[in-house]
């Protein structure tokens, strides 16, 4: 099973995949320095060395390295941080040592070679003080914070026997007739074969106040985004204009929908200038599931803490299914699996919280993911930004149209959730490399960088 807090991570912008990830990976080789390390370096290699610098990768490199956590660190921190790692050109290893680590010398961005695995791979070597090679070690970042070493399996969280497995939407829908339970309560009772009710509650819980706060904080900043493309913030001038419309005789009805894009927006302009975000199921798609939950919270009727978590188990079993049989990572099979797998997640969870059966919830997430399938991943510059943060809107209204869609409809349809997963697989397959987050194609190049 992959569980909730699999798919939902809290840790910083602007990448699930390029940044958390990384920085995870290189956490993960600095706790595990073999003992009188004086050297190491890091090369990084495909999408990661293509978009690194606009996806704070070298930085995020850095901050591993020197025992940042995603989950702890403090934003705020993280520019002195970088600059005493300039200073230093050292890091400190377990056994209370020092190795030498030049940020400039010894982080190698290779643009040519492709590693086997996954494009987003990443190459650690240590080093004694006679200039030995003592240990290397070779990871892949493969979308949503995941991590794993070259050679090892990616297995979900815990080895507990779960009550209720399912690997496909259409076992997950048998085991809802067989059981009674709604989706939700599927994915419930296997989240509690892992850690108490309690334990599953209070994260979701504070999952949810991640979400909230990250809105909040992006509603109330201006100023420009980091980057050289100079993005200027909307998110707040967005929300004025729309609180002064609301004493104004005269409300156009897709006001409502004005709200939900500036939750998404906000959300985004907070990931991309390095703010604290939920990956949902990642970092590039992190507007999407926050600005529908807020929908649910503010604008639909009886939604309050319980629906709320209802609404992320729901999301949570679509997105595992998403992850498992297709994929989440942008850099593999472009946007669709990104902002696609999130208004998939989103409107299944919408659906949940409005009282879908559970075929009409994989009705919802069905209808969302089909119409992304297909969607490249062209960032401009590198950087999540253009056209990311947009995206993220559109991929909120569309979530909120499919459970809309599905509530109407009796759950019957021609085209399955799982065929639907499947065919984005193989369209990500078939998608050339320079649509899938490389900054080499699309967008990236037909508009010049200001």
């Amino acid at each position: 099973m992959i569980s909730v807090f699999d798919l939902f991570k809290i840790g910083v912008g602007p990448s699930s995949s390029h940044t958390v990830g990384p920085m995870v990976a290189a956490k993960r080789f600095r706790d595990e320095l073999p003992v009188g390390t004086a050297h190491v370096t890091a090369e990084i290699f495909g999408s990661l060395a293509w978009t690194g610098k606009g996806h704070a990768t070298d930085r995020a490199l850095c901050l591993g390295l020197i025992g940042a956590v995603p989950a702890t660190l403090e934003p705020d921190d993280v520019p002195a941080l970088i600059a005493r790692l300039a200073i230093e050109k050292a890091i400190e290893t377990p056994d209370g040592g020092r190795a030498t680590f030049d940020p400039d010398a010894d982080l190698i961005f290779d643009f040519k070679t492709l590693l086997p695995r996954h494009t987003n791979a990443m190459r650690f070597r240590a080093y004694d003080g006679a200039g030995a090679l003592t240990q290397e070690r070779i990871f892949y970042s493969v979308g949503g914070g995941f991590v794993v070493e070259d050679g090892e399996n990616e297995a979900p969280l815990g080895t507990a026997q779960v009550p209720y497995p399912f690997d496909c939407a259409a076992d997950m829908l048998t085991v809802c007739a067989r059981t009674g339970l709604d989706v939700a309560g599927v994915q419930m009772a296997n989240e509690c074969a892992l850690r108490s009710r309690a334990e599953v509650e209070g994260g979701l819980d504070a999952i949810a106040d991640a979400m909230f706060g990250c809105i909040e904080r992006g509603l109330s900043m201006d100023g420009s985004l980091p980057g050289r493309l100079r993005v200027k913030r909307r998110a707040k001038a967005i929300r004025e204009k729309l609180e002064a419309d609301r004493g104004l005789n005269q409300r156009p009805p897709h006001e409502i929908m004005d709200w939900v894009s500036v939750f998404a927006i906000a959300v985004n302009e907070e990931n991309a200038a390095g703010g604290r975000v939920v990956t949902a199921p990642t970092n590039g798609a992190a507007g999407i599931v926050p600005a529908v939950l807020r929908y649910a919270r503010d604008f639909c009727p009886d939604v309050g803490p319980e629906q709320v978590r209802c609404f992320l188990l729901t999301a949570a079993a679509v997105g595992g299914l998403i992850k498992r049989n297709a994929s989440i990572s942008g850099a593999e099979v472009g946007c669709q699996g990104e902002v696609g797998s999130a208004a998939s997640m989103a409107a299944a969870g919408l659906a949940a919280v409005l009282g879908a059966s559970p075929e009409q919830i994989e009705n919802a997430a069905e209808i969302a993911m089909e119409h992304h399938l297909g969607m490249t991943c062209d960032p401009i510059g590198g950087l999540v930004q253009i056209p990311c943060i947009e995206r993220n809107a559109f991929g909120a209204n569309k979530a909120i149209a499919a459970a809309s869609l599905a509530l109407r409809g009796d759950g019957i349809h021609n085209v399955s959730l799982d065929q639907v997963i499947e065919t984005m697989r193989q369209t990500g397959a078939d998608m050339q490399s320079k649509y899938k987050e490389t900054s080499q194609g699309g967008l990236a190049v037909n508009v010049p960088e200001c």
